[in-house]
């Protein structure tokens, strides 16, 4: 008899097939994701759970699903996962690591160009028909690219890829991270990084990017005394973790003028409330959590996924293993 998983939204084909191939499988049929209690009656009898970064799977969760011997994460975070409660459980949890990091460090970039540029208000500019001279010297002016200084908060594989391609704008970079690590050297190395602390990173820096987990040391480590420190007219950019971000500080901060824009692509609430303060701001621009959207990129997480879910139920260690306790 063929073990059960239960996949908590619609893949791409290619990873897709490749489960319900190998499994007897359930998908969800819904874009809107399971409640907590619907994950538990729809794997309550799986050996296998498919999971996306929007799915809670907490204590409660685990402890309801007897059977389950793998949790496969369709994303390279996992804080949605109580990753030491699964240990015990020896319940083994997997990711799709490496895969999104150009495609992340893209949209980053395109958020950076967007926010100095004001290139979303200049579109609205134009199909609001305000556009009535064909040229002001004050018209829409943004900040230069070229030349400022890009202060980086985390440089693991997108902060570092992020940092490369500051290189062709001749940026001066600055980054701020826990430890050295091969990507800190080779920035500093090829692309003249400067490792800073987080203090001095916020008050030198014209452009600043987000690109670190979310945990207990994390949690809104920018907010109002980080704010006030950077530049005026500095601009921010989070595609890493919403909750980062203090956003109640972040409001403040860009309604004063003190921050010139942002741009963001995750938020401590998602999807963001309609009543969100931020959404009323001209000088921020906000996408719906799309940091690994393209095609080749989600296909490929998709593949890795049911690689990693069709290793573990066939008793042997998955490629991107996020608890490797689990087979001490």
């Amino acid at each position: 008899m063929k073990q059960r998983v239960f996949v908590t939204r619609k893949l791409p084909d290619e990873g897709l097939r490749m489960i319900t191939k190998a499994f007897d499988t359930l998908v969800w049929p819904s874009d809107v994701p399971p409640s907590t209690q619907e994950i538990i009656q729809n794997a309550e009898d799986c050996e296998g759970l498919v999971t996306l970064l929007s799915d809670p799977i907490g204590r409660d969760v685990i402890e309801m699903l007897p059977k389950l011997k793998v949790i496969s994460q369709y994303a390279v975070g996992y804080d949605n996962i109580d990753v030491p409660f699964a240990s015990n459980r020896k319940v083994v949890v997997t990711n799709t690591p490496g895969v999104l990091t150009e495609t992340t460090a893209d949209l980053a970039w395109a958020l950076i160009m967007a926010a100095t540029r004001r290139i979303v208000e200049a579109d609205e500019y134009v199909r609001n028909g305000n556009w009535n001279v064909a040229w002001g010297p004050e018209l829409l002016l943004g900040s230069d690219i070229f030349d400022a200084t890009l202060g980086i908060i985390g440089m693991g594989r997108i902060g570092s890829a992020v940092a490369k391609r500051a290189a062709g704008f001749k940026m001066n970079i600055l980054y701020h991270t826990r430890s050295e690590n091969e990507y800190t050297k080779e920035i500093e190395l090829q692309y003249n990084g400067t490792r800073a602390d987080l203090h001095t990173l916020l008050q030198k820096s014209d452009i600043i990017s987000l690109h670190i987990p979310l945990s207990s040391e994390t949690y809104h480590l920018l907010g109002e005394r980080e704010f006030k420190l950077m530049k005026q007219g500095a601009v921010i950019v989070n595609t890493s973790r919403g909750a980062v971000i203090d956003e109640e500080a972040l409001f403040k901060a860009l309604e004063s003028g003190h921050l010139g824009a942002a741009g963001l692509d995750v938020f401590n609430q998602e999807p963001i409330q309609k009543n969100n303060p931020l959404m009323k701001l001209q000088n921020v621009i906000l996408t719906p959590h799309i940091g690994s959207a393209s095609v080749k990129t989600r296909t490929t997480m998709a593949i890795m996924c049911a690689q990693n879910l069709i290793a573990a139920l066939n008793g042997e260690k998955p490629p991107n293993l996020v608890n490797p306790e689990v087979f001490d």
